[in-house]
């Protein structure tokens, strides 16, 4: 995950506005400004800090979460170490961002290790996926398949599990680290894969395929293409043991794509489910272990764009 360097100069602020208003609600401070003139520049920093941390939230989620939770935490620790029993003493009201941080902590710590550590939520954008992941799913991630990892960072302290072939997997673009995609697992470190006539060859065995018919593919409109109806061939992929369905577009020759690789130590190769439309390893290259997040597993919410409809047939459905 990439912090940039907007990021951290909007991050210094929040951090300077946040001992602002903790340094406000001393009393010398209070008698100097006088009560109205002391609210009204307490207020206007609460209120800077607020659009800040939107900001950052907006920026990057996980590693404001991680910055909220341990701040809040350092500052009620500060408090109770060092203010609070002068303050009782001396009978002066508890600050407003230290009452705030003492009173969120526990709750931002609980969403910080679920979100972290558990389960993360992922909305699917595109349909690179199709028909097993469609555009506007809300995907539930497994966030301690491929072994946990501390945020910001994504350094794996502990291994519980390995990838594996035919896995919906979340992770880091290795072209560009702060874009989070989701695909299918199809290459492991070492395997020698051919792309021909649309079938996946791997290590010499053939991933079967069997015709289901044609349907279509519905694409939504995006900020780079309008909405598309597109005629594809519906078919069943055996990935070594791994069943589902995939897209090819009728309208493309069968040679188109095919090439051959092998698969270096720790990369794998992501592929998406709709062959024809998806960009994935066979234009990008591979996906370094480091960037893995974790596996997909099941759907918790679900948004046609095209019919501006809830797709509650797909709610709690599992992903594979």
């Amino acid at each position: 995950m990439i912090i940039t360097a907007q990021y951290i100069w909007i991050f210094v602020l929040a951090v300077f506005l946040t001992l602002f208003s903790w340094a406000l609600e001393t009393n010398w401070i209070v008698q100097r400004c006088g009560p109205n003139r002391f609210k009204t520049i307490r207020n206007t920093a609460v209120f800077l800090l607020v659009i800040l941390l939107v900001w950052l939230a907006i920026l990057n989620f996980a590693a404001t979460l991680t910055a909220f939770v341990f701040g809040s935490g350092l500052i009620a620790l500060v408090d109770l170490l060092f203010c609070r029993r002068k303050r009782i003493q001396a009978n002066y009201p508890e600050p407003l961002i230290v009452e705030n941080a003492r009173s969120f902590f526990l709750i931002l710590l609980l969403v910080w290790v679920i979100r972290s550590f558990i389960i993360q939520p992922y909305r699917v954008p595109t349909g690179s996926l199709q028909p097993t992941v469609r555009p506007g799913d809300f995907l539930a991630v497994n966030q301690f398949a491929y072994g946990l990892r501390f945020p910001v960072t994504n350094y794996k302290f502990m291994d519980i599990g390995e990838p594996k072939r035919g896995d919906i997997v979340l992770f880091y673009y290795p072209v560009d680290p702060s874009v989070v995609f989701v695909k299918r697992l199809v290459g492991m470190p070492g395997d020698y894969i051919e792309y021909k006539d649309k079938v996946f060859y791997i290590n010499g065995k053939q991933m079967t395929q069997v015709d289901q018919g044609s349907t279509i593919d519905e694409e939504p409109e995006t900020a780079h293409s309008p909405q598309e109806n597109i005629p594809v061939y519906l078919k069943e992929e055996n990935l070594d043991g791994v069943k589902h369905q995939i897209y090819i577009r009728s309208d493309q020759p069968s040679w188109i794509g095919n090439f051959s690789v092998t698969v270096p130590k720790d990369q794998y190769f992501m592929v998406g489910d709709n062959r024809d439309n998806s960009d994935d390893s066979r234009t990008w290259g591979f996906v370094p272990k480091d960037n893995l997040i974790g596996k997909a597993f099941g759907i918790w919410m679900s948004w046609d764009a095209i019919h501006h409809r809830i797709r509650w047939e797909r709610i709690g459905e599992a992903v594979k």
